[in-house]
């Protein structure tokens, strides 16, 4: 069930919200949505994967166990990386357009989610200060949904370029753990180091112009982090 409402310092002057990270909250997943602004950040802890909608448009999302709902990232309450992508830092937020207050098109603003678990029990920081303002907890969640906003709006033009180029491929990742735990994944695709070593000076140039080569460098180097996902999984295991 949810209860989405346009977030306000009347109504919800006395909000709390629960920290912290566990299946009780939705981390508890093995794949999650991620965005460009992330890329960076991402790179140095997950694979960065693409998937395909039912519109057959491409997604982005990271790879974070090997078993469904296994987050191989969770230890109790906390989300063991450097970085945690925005979809979890969010918490019970979310954005929502409404039209702006001079009638001219429409506006961002920001929503909540009054059934979710994080807001149970009336415990954790507070979402608004004594006098109205944001506290850090809102702050925090509103840098987090500015990442998922802008990487709502940017990603279409991220994989036209990355198609263009012609880097974009199927992939069939297959990993073995141990003495013969085989875990399979399909429906995947990636960039290949190969054609983006290939690419030429046009086409490094236009792909540079349109302010993805970075990204694109960072996605490919993520893919390295299969063997971090495998450590951890051996790891735990083991425990």
């Amino acid at each position: 069930m949810t209860s989405i409402v346009l977030l306000n310092n009347i109504d919800h002057a006395d909000l709390r919200v629960r920290g912290g990270y566990g299946a009780e909250f939705g981390d508890a997943v093995n794949q999650t949505r991620v965005f460009p602004a992330e890329f960076e950040a991402l790179q140095r802890e997950y694979p960065i994967l693409f998937r395909r909608d039912a519109a057959g448009a491409y997604y982005s999302v990271v790879l974070l166990g090997l078993e469904r709902d296994e987050n191989l990232f969770l230890d109790g309450d906390e989300w063991r990386a450097r970085y945690v992508p925005a979809t979890h830092r969010r918490g019970p937020f979310s954005i929502g357009l409404q039209a702006a207050t001079d009638g001219h098109g429409r506006e961002a603003k920001i929503n909540v989610d009054l059934d979710h678990p994080r807001l149970k029990d009336g415990a954790g920081e507070p979402v608004f200060l004594r006098h109205g303002g944001a506290a850090p907890c809102l702050d925090r969640a509103s840098d987090a949904l500015s990442v998922v906003y802008d990487g709502l709006e940017r990603e279409a033009s991220m994989f036209a370029a990355f198609e263009a180029a012609g880097l974009i491929e199927p992939v069939a990742i297959d990993i073995t753990v141990g003495e013969g735990d085989r875990y399979d994944l399909d429906g995947v695709h990636a960039l290949s180091r190969e054609r983006l070593d290939r690419l030429d000076g046009p086409a490094l140039d236009a792909l540079h112009r349109a302010g993805w080569l970075a990204v694109a460098i960072q996605a490919v180097s993520s893919l390295g982090n299969i063997e971090h996902l495998i450590a951890l999984k051996t790891a735990k295991g083991v425990l």
